[in-house]
């Protein structure tokens, strides 16, 4: 039996899991960010007495933490999946439904509806 070149599919893989990645990174930096400007209120709030800023019940930096958190778990389940991929791929078996992307996005939806309502909630 002659072995197939999978070369083409394993550079799909990793196209994928670096597209992964880039999500990932996306999602730190903005969490990143969240988490700046919540520290950069609270530290223009303690400059500024007389007008109040920062107030102690904003979430905005638990956001940043929580989708920084999202960013690894994203990372850590992509690098999973790809590896996982990579392994079917060179064993020649058939690569079902991808149950990493239902989860993702459940993650994703449900940290994007927790966004929604508490910047709703701050205006």
């Amino acid at each position: 039996m002659e072995k197939k070149n999978n070369t083409g599919d394993h550079l799909a893989n990793e196209r994928t899991f670096l597209a992964w990645m880039r999500t990932s990174v996306a999602l730190m930096g903005f969490g990143f960010i969240l988490v700046k400007f919540s520290v950069f209120l609270r530290q223009l709030t303690l400059l500024n007495a007389e007008r109040h800023i920062y107030s102690d019940k904003e979430y905005s930096g638990l956001a940043g933490l929580i989708l920084v958190g999202t960013g690894v778990v994203v990372l850590f389940l992509s690098y999973i999946n790809y590896r996982i991929t990579q392994r079917k791929i060179t064993d020649n078996t058939p690569i079902k439904n991808n149950p990493l992307i239902l989860m993702i996005t459940i993650l994703i939806m449900s940290i994007s509806i927790f966004l929604i309502i508490y910047f709703l909630n701050s205006l």
